[in-house]
């Protein structure tokens, strides 16, 4: 991989399934991650392109849905099957440590300079397929390297720590012992919670992200327990918010939590496996009363700690279940409207969970029928 037999021509060939693009009357250059994986035989994740001149124009001109960030000059194009990241040949400055950076246009050799890891400042400008390189930059590639460009590197930007141990696991790069060094170093409390709660998406959203968040164990308030995860991960379904999941699982700092500036919904996920606990009956109508309305990733959270068999079938059985009859039925055979309903239909609903009931309505109706009166 890498080094002299590397072929520029490569990633150009790489950029056949991509929209074609237009003449943007500046140099614009394939960068980043796209140019990394292509080296290392990887299937790229999106094509990062960076142009010296409009990127939300050349954007634009792809077609497809587009997203612009003009502060930082960078814009996103997206159709069926195809992601474009863009970014404006640029500059950098930070006002503050953890700050979002001051931008400038500036060269394409100069953008690479402000990268994150030398691995990443390489790119191949489209036309002519000119190989451009920060400072060990190809050297690194090769030997499987990560390493940051400046001393300041994490103090301008502290989520350069996250990403970090993102890349390490994933490319199974070595961090090179300066960078190391600079890491360990590093501080994530200038980073405001919205920044930070982004890169942890990021990090979870590894397929390994326990072994990312094990090496950020020093730097983040969570009890990184592997068994643990894994059991929870096991239970919850795919279609779950594994990120949430392992986020509130792993956490014991509700305040933390609410920092981080996650979505409504995100917020409710994650504090409710934080809190999920083992109900004291495990019979499947306690479990159906215990568990209903709860996040399913709260209940693959309880099952970790304790309850797997019981979370393992809620998930699996128990949450599906539902009555073939209703209220109309009770009501057309007599029953009044008001608490009486829903009282016989959670008991008749109690004991098709225990399979007491295995027949279809008319036996859930003569059940509900014969209930007692509250």
């Amino acid at each position: 991989m890498g080094g002299a037999a590397f072929e520029p021509g490569a990633v150009l060939a790489a950029l056949a399934r991509y929209p074609p693009l237009p003449a943007a009357g500046a140099r614009v250059a394939a960068v980043g991650g796209f140019v990394r994986d292509i080296w290392l035989g990887r299937e790229p994740r999106e094509l990062d392109l960076v142009v010296e001149g409009d990127a939300a124009a050349l954007a634009r001109s792809l077609g497809g849905d587009v997203v612009v960030h003009e502060p930082f000059g960078t814009a996103t194009a997206s159709g069926s099957g195809w992601r474009v990241d863009l970014a404006m040949a640029r500059r950098e400055r930070y006002a503050s440590p953890g700050a979002l950076p001051e931008v400038e246009p500036a060269s394409i050799e100069e953008d690479l300079a402000r990268r994150d890891f030398t691995v990443n400042a390489i790119a191949v400008t489209l036309e002519g397929g000119e190989l451009l390189a920060a400072s060990n930059a190809l050297e690194d590639l090769s030997a499987g390297t990560l390493r940051v460009l400046h001393e300041r590197s994490f103090i301008d930007d502290p989520t350069r720590v996250l990403r970090l141990a993102r890349y390490a696991e994933r490319l199974g790069f070595a961090v090179e012992p300066w960078t190391a060094g600079l890491a360990e170093q590093a501080s994530l409390e200038t980073l405001s919670g919205g920044r930070l709660g982004g890169e942890l998406r990021l990090a979870l959203a590894e397929s390994d992200p326990v072994a990312v968040l094990t090496r950020l164990s020093d730097k983040l308030p969570l009890a990184i327990d592997r068994t643990l995860a894994e059991c929870a991960l096991s239970l919850a379904p795919a279609d779950s918010d594994r990120a949430m999941l392992l986020l509130g699982l792993l956490s014991s700092q509700e305040r933390w939590l609410a920092d981080l500036e996650l979505t409504a919904h995100e917020h409710v996920v994650a504090l409710a496996c934080m809190r999920a606990g083992i109900p004291a009956d495990l019979t499947p109508s306690a479990l159906w009363r215990a568990w209903h309305g709860t996040p399913v990733e709260a209940v693959a959270a309880a099952g970790a700690r304790g309850a797997r068999e019981a979370a393992r079938r809620w998930i699996e059985e128990l949450r599906h279940v539902r009555l073939q009859i209703g209220g109309d039925e009770l009501l057309a055979a007599g029953i009044p409207q008001g608490p009486q309903i829903g009282c016989r239909l959670q008991r008749t609903l109690d004991a098709k969970l225990d399979g007491e009931l295995t027949g279809g309505p008319e036996e859930e109706l003569a059940h509900a029928l014969a209930q007692a009166e509250l």
